[in-house]
């Protein structure tokens, strides 16, 4: 049985919520000189790193969703400097390169919601009862 994996599962997860609060602490606070990303409050939701904690997705969502390819080509122009910023905060051996995406999760969630209260769907779960 091999009870490596578990550790560095946890380390993988450690390290990307580590990731997570500061570059969502750089953005907050406005250390990044760009026009877009200081008018824009944008959501880190998520940080996946890679096993070998060399790559970093992050998952981002701008407040409302305003705007979400302006600031996604902002902070993929801002990368190099959000980089060295993590890397300077984070003690690790290697500096992750950060990827940025845009966090799909919550329009899948109102998708869902959205069919869920379809009156298709309502009337095909009355019936069920």
């Amino acid at each position: 049985m091999n009870t490596e994996q578990p550790e560095k599962s946890v380390r993988t997860l450690r390290v990307g919520e580590q990731v997570r609060h500061i570059l969502s602490e750089i953005l907050q606070r406005g250390d990044v000189h760009d026009d877009v990303l200081s008018t824009h409050m944008v959501s880190i939701t998520e940080v996946r790193m890679s096993p070998d904690l060399r790559h970093a997705t992050v998952f981002v969502k701008p407040l409302l969703g305003k705007d979400e390819e302006a600031v996604l080509k902002a902070l993929r122009t801002n990368t190099a400097y959000l980089q060295r910023e993590v890397a300077h905060r984070v003690k690790m051996k290697y500096a992750a390169r950060l990827k940025f995406l845009s966090d799909e999760s919550f329009d899948e969630g109102s998708h869902i919601d959205k069919l869920l209260r379809s009156p298709t769907v309502a009337r095909d779960l009355s019936e069920g009862e």
